[in-house]
């Protein structure tokens, strides 16, 4: 009986433990495709952002990793971030942040700043999954000399019924539903743990194969220099660091690491005059290294993808986040609500 009421109690100090929640947001857009669930719309954004403001518990990520270290986490408190640097963040998410008067932190990854080139995984899955015409057969040469070749000749045209499958299509939960899906995906698998000059090199050839166009489509334009300084003079604006091309850190041998981190880090430096203090690991990669290097360069924080509460027993270099969907006002008040509770 002793025992199963100190684990009662264990679980009610558990419960009234401070808990803060981090948000992570990529795009305020609407894309044709969003396999991922990176994208909110506008509407739903500035649904969100109401039932922020109503809660009255958001704060920057700054105080939340200085009260995490202080051991004054406020109970329920939650930070908004972004990962990236896409341009719609500038154009859509920030005036909305201004209106509501609610802080966010936006992680840019520093060598796609004013870069007309779409992110590597956009480009891919512009290529397969909205490209209206596709030559019969593809015959790919990979990073190591390895040859991938594929027959499209049965979706070789883009067709009304195609296109509804890849909107509809989400990767995380459902396997590709077309030939050009699964190309796709087995392609983003193949160059995801790769360094950015290779993905490059495979993404030129797919270029000249599909006749891509060069340049970014409007929709996956990054920030300019311009914008990201006047960005970064916002009160409510933190610039956190992303590294500088956007690599599976995991994936690369510490040194790369390092290099990616500090690298992209002097860059915003440089940039904006002021260094980076937290840190976000692209695609929420990281292993001992990583948490180890971005201790050792003195960020105060940095932040994964794992869905997880901070307390104050969470690590300042394996911060958890989650990810906000597309959901309404209603439906984001109950995720919140959930993710507190359990």
């Amino acid at each position: 009986m002793r025992g199963l009421l100190r684990k009662y109690a264990h679980l009610a100090r558990q419960y009234k433990q401070p808990k803060a929640a981090v948000l992570m947001y990529h795009q305020v857009a609407e894309p044709a495709t969003d396999i991922w669930d990176l994208a909110v719309s506008p509407a739903h954004f500035e649904q969100q952002l109401r039932v922020l403001k109503q809660t009255g518990q958001v704060v920057s990520t700054t105080e939340l990793s200085e009260r995490l270290h202080l051991g004054t986490l406020k109970r329920r408190s939650i930070a908004i971030t972004f990962d990236d640097g896409y341009l719609d963040n500038y154009l859509q998410a920030s005036p909305l942040l201004t209106r509501y008067q609610l802080p966010a932190t936006f992680f840019v990854v520093s060598e796609n700043v004013g870069l007309n080139q779409e992110f590597w995984w956009d480009e891919l899955a512009g290529i397969f999954l909205e490209s209206e015409y596709l030559p019969p057969s593809l015959a790919l040469i990979l990073p190591g000399g390895d040859h991938l070749g594929a027959d499209l000749r049965p979706e070789q045209h883009l067709t009304p019924a195609l296109r509804q499958q890849h909107q509809q299509w989400r990767a995380i939960e459902q396997a590709p539903p077309t030939l050009r899906a699964a190309l796709f995906y087995r392609l983003w698998q193949q160059l995801r743990p790769l360094p950015a000059p290779a993905q490059q090199a495979c993404l030129q050839q797919l270029r000249t194969w599909a006749s891509w166009p060069p340049g970014a489509r409007p929709i996956y334009r990054t920030i300019s220099p311009d914008q990201l300084h006047e960005l970064h003079s916002s009160p409510l604006v933190t610039i956190g660091a992303h590294t500088a091309t956007h690599p599976a850190l995991a994936s690369h041998p510490a040194a790369l690491q390092q290099h990616e981190v500090a690298t992209g880090r002097q860059a915003l430096h440089q940039a904006l005059g002021e260094q980076p203090m937290l840190l976000a690991y692209p695609y929420g990669s990281y292993n001992r290294d990583t948490t180890a290097i971005a201790a050792q360069l003195g960020f105060k924080a940095a932040f994964t993808t794992d869905a997880q509460l901070i307390t104050a027993a969470s690590p300042p270099h394996k911060l958890g986040r989650f990810q906000v969907n597309n959901w309404n006002g209603d439906e984001f008040k109950r995720r919140l609500t959930h993710w507190f509770n359990h």
